[in-house]
């Protein structure tokens, strides 16, 4: 059975402006065991999507239609109650910054128990024991579990935090950019940790991030998102090695190649849309390299252009 199954989902959000479209009609899906990555510029709407998944939208921000199916449940659907119960226990989420995440002052042994006890009838003792081998899995000392949140550095509290999301032993972990301000050492470290961690225990993986390069070594499929749609989806090799958006090819051409000549890369000229008013035809027409006159009139549909590699593009049909 499919793990997650994400079917035109449209999550707005009501604006003193009007109503932004954050996530327009998105669609994808998630085995077990399996890692997603969801990339694209920032406000395109990738978090969007994982606070949708979760039901932890701000008070202005709501799911006007779709479904999310999580073994075959509906989550759209459950009432506050019973998404609270799903949280932590069945789906969890690693949030961007954990300099902001964790409680100040309390001892962050305390806080993974917490989430623990919400969740099993188990006793704080068992919990902080639970805790303790949590940071084990993370890879962290276990008499650390005594200590505050400024004891730590920014690697070690991010790994606090995946200890945190692990804690009720979910079937699906999001990573909302969970590397954001650490170094690039740091960053190798927790992404090879959550590589380590999905296969040890089969857990589903969404990794979101605005660098292609990451889900490069740690993703199996992943789904490009603009302007609150994804417009190219399928495996890692076929995205990196056939790729077949104009979005997608200039969001690559970014990244410097350590065989090219040593030069900044081009930007991809323009701004994103206007979320708050409708768009006319394919999103990123304004901005494409490759763009014919139906771009400006006809949102292009959803096509298959290899045997799990889906892209939305007028000029697939040309060839």
């Amino acid at each position: 059975m499919t793990l997650l199954e994400v079917k035109h989902l449209r999550t707005y959000f009501q604006t003193s402006r009007g109503l932004y479209r954050a996530v327009d009609d998105t669609s994808f899906d998630l085995d077990h065991g399996e890692a997603l990555g969801l990339v694209g510029e920032s406000g395109c709407g990738k978090t969007t999507c994982a606070l949708s998944i979760v039901r932890l939208l701000p008070k202005e921000g709501k799911i006007h239609g779709g479904e999310i199916f999580l073994e075959g449940t509906d989550l759209v659907n459950l009432s506050d109650e019973e998404i609270r119960s799903r949280r932590w226990k069945d789906i969890s989420i690693i949030f961007q910054g954990s300099m902001n995440a964790l409680n100040p002052v309390m001892k962050v042994g305390d806080q993974i128990a917490e989430a623990i006890v919400l969740h099993e009838k188990i006793s704080k003792q068992e919990a902080l024991a639970r805790a303790g081998e949590l940071f084990e899995l993370v890879e962290m000392p276990v008499d650390r579990i005594n200590n505050y949140p400024h004891e730590f550095s920014g690697g070690m509290k991010q790994r606090v935090m995946i200890a945190i999301a692990l804690a009720c032993k979910p079937k699906l972990v999001i990573g909302d950019e969970p590397t954001t301000a650490l170094d690039v050492m740091v960053q190798a470290q927790i992404l090879n940790l959550l590589e380590k961690l999905r296969k040890e225990l089969n857990m589903g993986l969404i990794l979101i991030t605005h660098d292609l390069s990451i889900l490069a070594e740690t993703c199996d499929r992943i789904a490009v998102m603009y302007a609150g749609k994804i417009v190219e989806f399928g495996p890692v090799e076929e995205v990196f090695g056939n790729t077949a958006h104009p979005y997608t090819e200039r969001l690559i051409a970014c990244f410097p190649h350590i065989g090219k000549e040593k030069i900044i890369p081009p930007s991809i000229e323009g701004i994103p849309p206007n979320l708050l008013e409708p768009i006319s035809g394919c999103p990123f027409y304004p901005r494409c390299h490759k763009a014919i006159p139906l771009c400006a009139i006809q949102e292009p549909e959803m096509e298959k252009v290899g045997e799990k590699h889906f892209v939305s593009c007028h000029r697939i049909r040309e060839g």
